[in-house]
């Protein structure tokens, strides 16, 4: 019970406070449950990113412990600031604070078709997230990165030992900077929970249903003048996902067998907010764009996910904006475009000159 509690509220209750700050400056058509959620996330993860990076360069001895407590501290002060923007931002819309603003915009009910389509498309997330618990995956990457998360839930030390021994070792850079199992980690510790089950169990019931949400909201944006269509786009994408297992590289594999692992995630969360926050952000005009100031602030905090979760997931993210920037230019002809989303880049710039400079 006390375990069930600790999951709710530091995978469901802190992101979506955490993310009412980054929501409230998102356009009031962006604003819904979900969209807090998602920044919740983002901006958790780029906090962690940023603590536990320094703790794992620079502390040698129980540096967990010292992301344990700052990470901590760090998220409640997020949920309760986000709490208070909700609240603020409710009462200047509302005087009697009778619905907030993230709820101003009610979707239309839908009609028995839409409705047995969106049946559908959560009987196949149900029959994913089923298999994924029940039938979980163990491949040869588990011997690193699930051994690195119960090493420092157990041991309190981030990247100092040889998983495949136990044994002391030199900081491993290439994998140091990408702390997506330490956040694992700290997610088992604050549910007394074994790290190896919180990878097979909890991480899938969470990151695939994120996932989708991600996939929801790209639908929501492409088919903005036809809602009716969104179901039928996220059935397709769950068809995709079920049945896209062609080799042990593709990204469907990792979305369903290995969804603990932070490249995985990188393959299905960080690159499709990639694509869903430039849509957000270029489907409105010149003029209107800094109502989307929220998607910018959510941009910069992807680009730490990133590096959290994978390494290379850096240059390719960078490598991607890049090219879309340069297509946005084209379209627009506005030499603005790159030099705004490459200020963006500035977190990806540093993480890369930090790991030059440890592999030195």
């Amino acid at each position: 019970m006390i375990q069930g509690i600790s999951f709710v509220f530091w995978l469901i209750a802190v992101p979506f406070c955490i993310g009412l700050t980054p929501a409230h400056f998102l356009s009031e058509k962006r604003r819904n449950p979900g969209v807090a959620l998602l920044a919740g996330y983002l901006l958790m993860w780029a906090v962690f990113e940023v603590i536990a990076v320094p703790a794992i360069v620079w502390i040698q001895y129980d540096n967990f412990a010292f992301v344990l407590r700052w990470f901590m501290v760090a998220s409640i002060l997020l949920a309760i600031l986000g709490i208070v923007v909700f609240y603020l931002d409710g009462r200047a819309k509302n005087d009697h604070f009778e619905k907030p603003l993230l709820f101003y915009l009610q979707p239309p009910k839908p009609g028995l078709d839409v409705k047995i389509e969106w049946g559908l498309f959560i009987a196949l997330v149900g029959f994913q997230l089923y298999m994924a618990v029940t039938r979980a995956s163990f491949d040869g990457d588990d011997a690193y990165y699930v051994v690195e998360s119960l090493m420092a839930q157990q041991s309190g030390a981030m990247y100092r030992n040889l998983p495949y021994t136990g044994r002391s070792a030199v900081l491993d850079t290439r994998h140091a900077l990408a702390a997506f199992p330490m956040w694992i980690a700290f997610v088992a510790v604050k549910a007394d929970l074994h790290a190896t089950i919180v990878s097979h169990v909890i991480m899938p019931l969470v990151l695939i249903p994120l996932s989708y949400l991600v996939y929801y909201e790209i639908g929501k944006t492409l088919f903005s003048s036809a809602k009716e269509k969104t179901p039928v786009f996220m059935i397709v994408m769950g068809m995709l996902q079920m049945f896209g297992n062609v080799s042990i590289y593709t990204n469907e594999t990792f979305f369903l067998t290995r969804t603990w692992q932070g490249k995985s995630v990188v393959g299905s969360f960080v690159i499709p907010m990639l694509f869903l926050l430039l849509l957000w952000i270029f489907e409105e005009e010149k003029s209107e764009r800094e109502r989307e100031s929220g998607a910018w602030i959510m941009l910069v905090c992807l680009h730490l996910s990133a590096g959290m979760c994978s390494s290379i997931s850096v240059f390719l993210l960078v490598l991607l904006l890049a090219i879309m920037a340069f297509c946005f230019m084209m379209t627009e002809w506005d030499i603005m475009v790159p030099i705004k989303l490459g200020l963006t880049c500035i977190p990806s710039a540093a993480y890369v000159l930090l790991y030059l400079i440890l592999i030195r």
